[in-house]
Order: C-alpha cells, then sequence, then structure tokens
C-alpha cells in the first residue's frame, strides 16, 4: 500500500490500539503453530461438548411436564454450559501460557 492510499477504518482502528497499548504494561506474544492448533483443538472439543449437551437438554426437556423439573432442567442446562465454557477458557490459557 503507497502512503498516499487512504486507510481502511481497520487500519486507523488498529494504529490507535497499537498505540494505547505502547503507553500500558500490554504485551503482545505471537502463538506458535502448535498453539494455535491446540487452541482450536480445545474451542472444537467445547463446541461438541455444547451440541451434545443441548441435544440432551432438549430431550429431557421434552419428556418434563412439570414447570419445576423443567425450571430444574434449565438451571443444570445453563451451570454445565458455563462450566464447559469455564474449562475451554482455562485450557486456551494454559496453552497461551505455554503449559
Amino acid at each position: 500500500m503507497s502512503k498516499d492510499a487512504p486507510k481502511s477504518a481497520v487500519e486507523l482502528v488498529m494504529e490507535r490500539l497499537k498505540q494505547q497499548d505502547a503507553g500500558t504494561d500490554v504485551e503482545t506474544t505471537t502463538l506458535t503453530d502448535e498453539q494455535k492448533e491446540a487452541i482450536a483443538a480445545a474451542r472444537r472439543e467445547y463446541e461438541a461438548k455444547v451440541a451434545e449437551a443441548e441435544i440432551l437438554f432438549s430431550s429431557k426437556l421434552a419428556a418434563a411436564f412439570e414447570p419445576e423439573v423443567r425450571q430444574e432442567l434449565e438451571a443444570n442446562h445453563r451451570r454445565d454450559l458455563g462450566q464447559s465454557a469455564s474449562t475451554r477458557d482455562r485450557k486456551i490459557a494454559a496453552i497461551r501460557k505455554g503449559q
């Protein structure tokens, strides 16, 4: 890109973010190919668990007719999804730290 050409909005935002980061203690690190693949695998595993949980939740919900049971199933489902997301985030953080 020549110096005379106008910059896109994305380029302008990236420049601003780099300037903001320069004023703070933010470190930029590049991930290795192995780390990128491990992070992608962790995300795929999470997506598979969520899909499985959705299927199980739907089948249990279809069999439940009492409102109290349905509410309990929904609460358990939300808790399970939250735990899965937390596990995924911990795995990704560990991968980024190189552990």
